[in-house]
């Protein structure tokens, strides 16, 4: 199929890097490994900070749907529209309008809704998404988190779930030499959960600052200052920081660590922990939103509860304590990523879901 792709939050050519970014790349290669053409219809990013910005915004999309319009009544149009992450800050202000104009299938991922929002002033964004969903050929839900929320707002949507999932040919040539006491995160320094995630992975290690560790912490961003103020108290010989790198600097740096270490605080699922898991990491991060969806608790990781530091630096302990524990649970780990979450395996599931609902033919 010739399928026009559109990501309303952030385009997979922006140049932050974040994982709407990555996931958005990476279900383009899927498609495309299915044998798809996918072309991106638009870089436009519809996402308002508040409801009378996003006023603003659908004002300014006029011309850009004018402009796919007239593109479409020239050229041949694709057969299928494929929007990734709508939600009621960001919704797709194109695909609906043109599907129903050029008698196209629409196709979801990562549909977004928030129910508390319907009695606040995105309520008008909110209806957005859930009439998108109810059109839809097929909905597709990352997160059984993400599908009963679609589901109990939109109960006669049509919904398919495909796991998270990464490109693990990176990885494939990669060999781990872990050293076991040493400890890594990747993540982006902002405000909100980002931030609460370090304050709470700062305040676990001072739980057993006794033991024998080091932390490498790989990543920038507005809020670093603030970052490095909660681990001042460590010193250099325990913090390493690496700031924003590359893709290939993080694949060396993971290969060296012994435990990944990330709180995950209000995460979507987050590709990072796969990517460690990939790179022969256990995984320490709670049991919250969509982090169980990448992480399979007792067998690649401990999973602990929501908001509990003193569980969580337990687990981190556990594993620094049991060297043989860590090293069968990064085994595993790098297993489960490669036979159940790469980029061939969800190429195949996601041609299944749009053969199945929206007739694409491979």
């Amino acid at each position: 199929m010739r399928i026009a792709f559109y990501a309303p939050l952030k385009s997979p050519s922006h140049p932050v890097p974040s994982g709407d970014r990555l996931m958005a790349r990476q279900l383009i290669r899927a498609l495309e490994l299915a044998g798809h053409t996918v072309d991106v219809a638009s870089e436009f990013r519809s996402f308002a900070a508040t409801p009378e910005a996003a006023l603003e915004i659908q004002q300014m999309a006029r011309g850009e749907l004018e402009r796919l319009r007239l593109r479409w009544a020239d050229e041949p149009r694709p057969e299928l529209w494929f929007c990734y992450h709508p939600y009621y800050k960001s919704p797709d202000l194109f695909g609906p309008d043109l599907c129903a104009e050029f008698g196209i299938p629409c196709v979801t991922a990562e549909a977004s809704y928030s129910p508390k929002r319907d009695q606040s002033d995105w309520a008008p964004s909110q209806a957005r998404i859930a009439a998108q969903v109810r059109e839809a050929a097929v909905s597709i839900a990352l997160t059984e988190r993400d599908r009963l929320g679609l589901q109990q707002a939109v109960p006669e949507a049509r919904i398919a779930s495909l796991s998270p999932f990464i490109d693990t040919a990176p990885f494939l040539a990669l060999l781990p030499k872990p050293e076991p006491s040493r400890l890594i995160s990747v993540a982006m320094m902002r405000s909100g959960d980002k931030m609460q995630s370090y304050a709470m992975l700062a305040a676990a290690l001072r739980v057993i600052k006794s033991q024998p560790w080091t932390l490498t912490i790989v990543g920038d961003g507005p809020m670093r200052t603030e970052v490095e103020e909660l681990f001042g108290d460590f010193g250099s010989e325990r913090i390493e920081w690496l700031g924003e790198q590359s893709a290939t600097e993080i694949l060396a740096h993971l290969a060296g660590a012994g435990i990944y270490v990330w709180p995950g605080c209000g995460e979507a699922y987050g590709l990072a922990y796969l990517e460690a898991q990939a790179a022969g990491l256990p995984v320490v991060a709670q049991r919250t939103a969509g982090v169980p969806e990448v992480v399979q608790a007792d067998f690649s990781g401990y999973l602990t509860p929501d908001g509990d530091i003193a569980a969580y630096a337990a687990s981190i302990g556990r594993l620094l304590a049991d060297p043989s524990k860590r090293s069968s649970m990064g085994e595993y780990a790098r297993r489960f990523v490669f036979q159940e979450r790469s980029l061939t395996v969800a190429a195949s599931a996601l041609d299944t879901i749009l053969r199945r609902y929206a007739g694409a033919a491979t």
